[in-house]
């Protein structure tokens, strides 16, 4: 792997340095950045890491293609993906209303044995199991299979939804047709921890995909802020991962860049390493971490996620692009899994969704995804049209501007 390289001798100064870095809890990951997509030693950057997937027999590349904007006419675009060594191609039925599944489809057509497919549909607390078996089917004759590797509960943040009895028969009945070789939920809203350790403590989840970056470990700012926790309350997602880990179940990141505002820091990369590597190396760093998704738009996007495949440690010189991005968007970002706003809100608005979505519409720029994802939720921010926004100013431990930022998501996304 790059990090296990020792290019070049490490003079006094840099020797110094490093060790101080070690010192302050950075010993991992010390060595000079290899050359990575952006200014690559090969023309064709490659999967280093192929990982298991818990205790499903399946080895996943350790970047994953999402498809949250994938629409008609990219299917050279999957195989771009494909041609580079990705296997791990994660879909949903609601991505670009089906669009996503039916271009996988186009795509990997006479190549099913050589990838894994994911996809997804939300399943109620009220859902049948009739429902979501026809949603399930719909989902393979776009992606023109007869099977899917995982088939997750999407957008979990309701334990009804987890106690469901119908979505348990679902999944054993579509398991043994052959349909679906394995189970998940995904989640990155405000009960994320709670849906979670529910999903892992009753064995019938194979896989969770489940919000993690560096901006939600307390490891992050402990490390580089001493005593300042930014994420103070939220601890328990470490705990959460390294759980499933010693249960088998695999474990999927997504949401990894944080917002994903990369125009912001192309000014500051250094190293022929980007902001997107850095983040990307810091979630592989986690032992408990199989992999990751991230959505990707076009061919250099994918060479340059895939300057980070194969490394399993931070780098040192990663501190200043992470830190940098933190504190110039800590303020503007939602922190999933956080929720302690929560209860600060009279009408019950799903706050941490609302944000999510007016991420995907300013930092993704997606406002297609956004629409769509907003139409989801069940407590949208129509409330906070005609609030005082008392409620919930300063609810935010993290200095989140939410009455000034629920009434204009909705305006927006509506």
């Amino acid at each position: 792997m790059k990090h296990g390289r020792r290019s070049r001798k490490l003079g006094r100064r840099e020797f110094i340095k490093q060790g101080a870095l070690a010192g302050a809890g950075l010993g991992v990951g010390l060595l000079p950045l290899a050359k990575t997509a952006r200014a690559a030693v090969s023309p064709k950057p490659t999967v280093q890491r192929y990982s298991p997937l818990g205790r499903t027999g399946m080895k996943i590349s350790d970047i994953g293609f999402g498809s949250a904007g994938l629409v008609t006419g990219q299917e050279d675009l999957v195989l771009h993906a494909y041609d580079a060594g990705i296997n791990y191609f994660d879909t949903a039925e609601t991505y670009t209303g089906g669009e996503a599944e039916t271009t996988y489809g186009n795509a990997l057509k006479g190549k099913r044995d050589k990838v894994y497919l994911t996809s997804k549909t939300l399943a109620g607390p009220d859902a049948r199991k009739e429902d979501i078996m026809a949603a399930l089917e719909g989902s393979l004759g776009r992606l023109q299979t007869d099977h899917v590797d995982v088939y997750f509960n999407h957008a979990v943040n309701n334990l009804e939804r987890l106690k469901n009895p119908e979505w348990y028969e679902f999944a054993d009945a579509a398991k043994k047709q052959g349909k679906v070789r394995f189970t998940g939920m995904s989640g990155h809203a405000g009960h994320l921890i709670e849906c979670l350790d529910y999903a892992i403590d009753s064995g019938h989840f194979d896989v969770i995909l489940c919000a993690y970056n560096f901006g939600q470990d307390p490891r992050f700012y402990q490390r580089f802020l001493g005593r300042f926790d930014m994420v103070a309350r939220q601890p328990d997602l470490p705990r959460v991962l390294e759980k499933a880990k010693q249960h088998g179940v695999g474990t999927v990141a997504m949401k990894t860049l944080m917002g994903a505002k990369l125009n912001d820091m192309r000014p500051y990369e250094q190293g022929d390493a980007t902001f997107a590597q850095a983040a990307f190396r810091w979630v592989l760093s986690n032992q408990n971490v199989d992999g990751l998704v991230v959505t990707m738009r076009n061919a250099p996007m994918i060479d340059e996620y895939l300057g980070a495949s194969g490394w399993r440690t931070a780098h040192a010189e990663d501190r200043d692009l992470l830190m940098r991005y933190a504190r110039a968007n800590g303020t503007s970002y939602c922190r999933n899994a956080c929720s302690a706003c929560e209860s600060s809100c009279p009408y019950g608005v799903a706050i941490a969704d609302v944000m999510r979505t007016r991420m995907y519409a300013v930092d993704y720029r997606d406002r297609r995804l956004a629409r769509e994802e907003y139409a989801l939720i069940e407590h949208n921010a129509s409330a906070c049209l005609t609030c005082s926004a008392k409620p919930c100013a300063g609810a935010c431990p993290h200095g989140l501007e939410i009455e000034r930022l629920t009434a204009p998501t909705h305006a927006l996304l509506a």
